[in-house]
């Protein structure tokens, strides 16, 4: 009797087995069916190329997309008028997807040029490749809503946008109104080189605040009675000069720097205003603090130096990100499913012509899927400062997808839609990102993220794991607060005069589908173009 039992529970688990491997072998025919979807809806976002909180057509588009799916459409979250949140589903588990839109100052590159070669001197540009995540969201999600259709699944997809990540000043915004209280577990999606999602706490990444100190003197003329006058301007200067030289003395997980955002206005005139905007990264939320203390009192140092007065305000926070393991792990099973696309002599010519010119190693495209990678122990502590022995944070960039990552279940899949080699937040990040190298990348990450939300939606098991590791593990010791105060706001009125001054002629150059196959099509480019 025994083994009747054992036999027919073998049986039963088999036969569970094989109907979770044909809906994920359906999803991945579903997704590849859509390839000119993807294909589009990439190419549109990067023919747009708006700046963090002025993603106006961007939003517009994929959320409408979403709407005609039958999405319920919620726009102007957290008071930011482009940040949006699509629903479809209903119950638990709740699976919130979310990516970055915006781009890079100064960053427009001709896709499938194999050098700087601007669209429009001087404007924004895709080089960060924001313009691929949410469309990968948005294939999955499509995948995935007709499995669940089909097959009656209890549970409710959620989509959103990454607005201004590259000032780090939205997502923090999010979790303050509010979005992630009834989420069971939140996939976010990055633009790599290669396929990865990692877990646990990173050595080389770290959380940040954004300020910019604004301070205020009085004008008088440079020439005839500067004695009069009060240089808000030597105030910026005295405050950089003294922020570089207590550099040496802050911890080498340290990362720091600034921008001049108002300089006064001609030689002629004491400037009476003037203003520096300072990133203030580090390892923990007590480092960052520390930071933001020592620059408030360089403020003050340089204020009193220059008998001016100054004021400040918070633009962005990122809390440093901690990842999931249950859910990191299962999403690394479908990687191994997936694979790496595969690429094509064109592409890789044209990944190899970029290392070339960007005097890298020439290695082209990747083709092989790496480890996962565990994350070191943590390192003991040693001595009366309290200073770890080993396995110090090294620092790095920062996302504000830290902040969600400490309210709910959070992975980061990094899918292969770039050229490994270039430099980040540069032009050369961008030429990948309207060619068959991106398509294909986000083609191959949206199966492993629809593959990932199926297993969430059949195993609530790994639902509790999840949640199990976030309390047990993850906040056992660290508790989350916010970088934000009550009186703080998204700064929505970033970079509008840069997309008022570039919008009229980017708008020239969108991509039409309705006219043209691909956005190299409708710009004339040979596909690789190279020396």
């Amino acid at each position: 009797m025994r083994k009747v039992c054992l036999f027919l529970l073998v049986m039963a688990f088999s036969g569970l087995a094989q109907r979770e491997a044909a809906m994920k072998a359906d999803l991945a025919g579903q997704i590849d069916a859509m390839k000119k979807q993807a294909q589009v809806m990439v190419d549109s976002v990067f023919s747009f190329g708006e700046l963090g909180f002025q993603e106006v057509e961007t939003s517009r588009y994929l959320s409408g997309i979403l709407e005609k799916e039958g999405f319920h459409i919620e726009r102007g979250v957290a008071g930011i008028p482009t940040a949006w949140v699509a629903s479809w589903g209903e119950g638990k588990p709740v699976i919130s997807l979310g990516s970055d839109i915006d781009d890079i100052p100064q960053a427009s590159q001709k896709p499938g040029v194999a050098w700087h070669e601007p669209l429009i001197e001087g404007a924004p540009g895709h080089g960060e490749g924001h313009n691929s995540g949410v469309p990968l969201n948005i294939v999955a999600a499509l995948a995935v809503k007709k499995v669940m259709e089909r097959e009656h699944l209890k549970g409710t997809i959620r989509l959103w946008p990454g607005v201004a990540e590259e000032e780090v000043a939205a997502k923090a915004y999010y979790v303050r109104a509010g979005m992630f209280q009834d989420v069971d577990v939140c996939l976010f999606t990055h633009v790599a080189n290669n396929f990865s999602v990692t877990w646990g706490a990173s050595l080389n990444t770290n959380g940040l605040v954004s300020v910019e100190y604004l301070f205020k003197g009085e004008s008088a003329h440079a020439a005839g009675a500067p004695w009069r006058g009060r240089s808000a301007l030597d105030a910026v200067e005295l405050m950089d000069v003294g922020w570089n030289f207590r550099r040496e003395h802050l911890r080498l997980a340290q990362r720091s720097h600034y921008v001049i955002t108002n300089g006064g206005d001609q030689p002629n005139v004491v400037p009476p205003t003037a203003s520096v905007w300072y990133y203030f990264r580090e390892a923990d939320y007590d480092h960052i603090m520390d930071m933001w203390r020592i620059g408030d009192n360089m403020a003050k140092a340089a204020a009193l130096m220059t008998d001016t007065a100054f004021s400040s305000r918070l633009l962005g926070s990122a809390w440093p990100g901690h990842f999931n393991r249950p859910i990191a792990e299962d999403m690394y099973e479908n990687i191994k499913k997936v694979g790496l696309p595969q690429w094509s002599e064109d592409d890789q010519t044209l990944a190899k012509a970029l290392q070339k010119e960007l005097k890298v190693p020439v290695r082209g495209l990747n083709t092989k899927v790496p480890e996962m990678r565990v994350p070191p122990p943590p390192a003991p502590t040693d001595g009366e400062d309290g200073e770890a022995a080993g396995n110090m944070p090294t620092g790095g960039g920062s996302d504000d997808i830290g902040d969600i990552s400490w309210n709910v279940p959070t992975i980061t899949l990094r899918y292969p839609a770039n050229i490994p080699g270039g430099p980040g937040h540069n032009w050369a990040d961008g030429i990948a990102m309207a060619t068959p190298i991106a398509h294909k990348g986000v083609v191959a990450g949206a199966k492993v993220q629809a593959m990932t939300m199926l297993d969430i939606l059949l195993h609530p098991e790994l639902v509790e794991k999840a949640w199990d590791y976030f309390k047990n593990v993850q906040t056992k010791d660290v508790k989350y607060k916010s970088f934000l105060r009550p009186d703080d706001r998204p700064a929505i009125w970033l970079n509008r005069k840069i997309m008022e001054e570039y919008r009229p002629r980017m708008k020239a150059l969108y991509y039409d589908p309705s006219k043209y196959d691909t956005y190299l099509e409708q710009l004339g480019i040979k596909y690789p173009t190279v020396r």
